[in-house]
């Protein structure tokens, strides 16, 4: 039987952050690894020291402590990824040894003693995690046989430093990065392990840091993971292909902001957000369709040429899927009227003149319908509409082409999973989706691929790469896969900017049940109309393809 995976703690307290408390949770529950150690930071003695004087140490930057504490009173996060708990219940085990050390501390940096570490090498570690002490210094880093791993809350491209999360909301970054690294004496400058995005929230830093927090998470037990399922070899093979390129960091070592940076962020900041709600007043964004009949059977690629398909001013249509029967075409929607805030699925059919229907409702839950993939197997037609709000992967038939469907089936239960879309290919049944693994964790951020013999089936196999995208920009799915000049593609929504601003076209070059690889070879932006600011969904089927887009309009014309 395989040997689990020897793990060790660094930390000052076990009063940590409620993230932390999640990771240790999977961490424990992994078949492939055991806590051994914990190596625990004994505080450093320190000086009373005034209130006044605490005031003073913090007057270069005492706008930065002070925007803090009015967002930590204002905004309420739910699940909150930084209350404060307890894991004494997660480290209690007999097993689990705790030893105190008294690091050599510098201004900035801890290294541990000659004889702490000639302690910590008797239980063999094969990985130290850190959630505690400073920059680790010395041949700590080598302790372990695979090293101390540790996150880096942010893109280590972009902004080594800190704090987290704060300088992608003030420099009105699209992307907000985490890097889980094996720590080297380079500062956020490790081996990457994985490396992962998230949408840049506008104006909050910590909703900022609450999103991508929660989703890095299981990064770490993943990796822990994975290391134990494929070996020693296999696994840091893919780590030095991860760490092909060198690299470079030409940008400053960022620092909480003094007062004088405080004060124009803030302006900059304020002066957007006051433009954002004056515009707000005066107009509103819809989603809406737009469509395209070409002469011949293939995906049409110039987007100014679309026509609108526009909504009543009560409601939004998007998620355009398409089948073409009986020499037309029958496009199934998303419908929200926005007093109900309830999406069902409704259905426009278009003749070849591109005269089309009003729409009319043909499925409908007690909870949120959108996105209503499509899907023909032995000779009957499916349909998997996200249905995300009620935690599972839904199957339905249709009964009575078109306007009557039935549940088939649940695929999958207990998950948080969006715009399942499923490709037959050589045999097999793949099924992609978008899916949030905890709590507060935006679920546009990783793709996760699963494969079946049947589609009728309770039993999908989760690929090994597992998520095997993790980037808002790339990861979610856009409709349905297509092929053109005999190679295949796979659309996705680039939601860096905002939820839904554009698309991918990403062509797939691997795919199979060990391994997933595709590569970004185009990018659409609504960008032909002022009118527009998002587009993510495209589907094409014949000579018709559609797509949809969010318009601004007028509220009170």
């Amino acid at each position: 039987m395989k040997k689990k995976l020897r793990i060790g703690i660094l930390l000052d307290s076990c009063i940590l952050p409620a993230w932390c408390f999640k990771m240790l949770e999977e961490i424990n529950s992994n078949p492939g690894s055991e806590i051994i150690l914990i190596v625990k930071s004994i505080p450093e003695k320190k000086k009373e020291i005034s209130l006044l004087s605490r005031m003073l140490a913090k007057r270069d930057s005492f706008l930065y402590y002070l925007f803090n504490k009015i967002e930590n009173k204002l905004v309420k996060l739910i699940p909150d990824a930084f209350e404060l708990k307890d894991i004494s219940s997660i480290l209690s085990a007999n097993t689990i040894k705790t030893l105190e050390v008294n690091p050599i501390r510098t201004k900035f940096s801890d290294k541990i003693s000659e004889i702490d570490l000639k302690e910590i090498e008797k239980y063999n570690i094969d990985i130290f995690i850190r959630m505690g002490f400073r920059i680790l210094r010395g041949d700590i880093l080598k302790t372990a046989k695979y090293g101390v791993w540790s996150y880096h809350h942010g893109d280590n491209k972009v902004n080594r430093g800190g704090p987290a999360g704060f300088w992608e909301v003030f420099q009105n970054k699209p992307e907000t990065g985490v890097v889980l690294q094996i720590l080297s004496e380079a500062v956020d400058g490790g081996k990457i392990l994985l490396k992962s995005f998230s949408s840049t929230h506008k104006s909050s830093p910590i909703r900022n840091r609450n999103n991508y927090y929660w989703k890095a998470c299981s990064f770490l037990p993943q990796k822990i993971q994975e290391l134990y399922d494929l070996g020693e070899d296999l696994f840091f093979k893919k780590v030095e292909e991860l760490n092909r390129y060198p690299q470079f960091y030409s940008k400053r070592l960022y620092r909480i902001p003094s007062n004088r940076e405080m004060v124009l962020l803030s302006s900059r900041l304020f002066l957007k957000i006051l433009k954002n709600r004056i515009v707000d007043f005066f107009y509103f964004y819809q989603w809406v369709l737009l469509f395209r009949l070409s002469s011949s059977n293939s995906i049409s690629k110039i987007f100014f040429q679309f026509k609108k398909i526009i909504p009543p001013k009560d409601r939004f249509w998007a998620d355009p899927h398409i089948l073409r029967r009986n020499d037309k075409y029958y496009i199934f929607i998303e419908e929200l009227i926005y007093s109900s805030n309830k999406g069902h699925i409704s259905l426009i059919v278009m003749d070849d003149t591109g005269s089309y229907t009003e729409p009319v409702k043909v499925l409908e839950r007690d909870y949120h319908l959108s996105y209503p993939f499509l899907i023909e197997d032995h000779g009957e037609l499916y349909m998997i509409p996200e249905t995300s709000q009620n935690r599972t992967i839904e199957l339905y038939k249709c009964t009575s082409f078109p306007l009557e469907w039935e549940l088939e089936k649940i695929l999958m239960s207990n998950i948080c999973a969006v715009d399942s879309t499923i490709l037959f290919k050589e045999n097999k049944y793949w099924l992609f989706a978008n899916i949030a693994r905890n709590i507060g964790a935006s679920n546009s951020d990783e793709l996760f691929l699963f494969s079946s013999n049947h589609l009728i089936s309770n039993n999908w196999v989760p690929h090994p790469d597992n998520p095997i995208i993790s980037n808002v920009s790339q990861a979610r799915p856009a409709g349905n896969f297509f092929t053109y000049k005999e190679n295949l593609y796979r659309p996705s929504q680039n939601g860096s900017r905002r939820y839904g601003h554009g698309m991918r076209i990403n062509q797939v070059k691997e795919l199979n049940e060990t391994n997933y690889r595709e590569e970004i070879v185009d990018s659409i932006f609504p960008d032909w109309d002022r009118s527009l600011r998002s587009t993510h969904t495209i589907n094409s089927v014949g000579k018709l393809t559609v797509i949809d887009a969010e318009m601004k309009r007028r509220k009170f014309i």
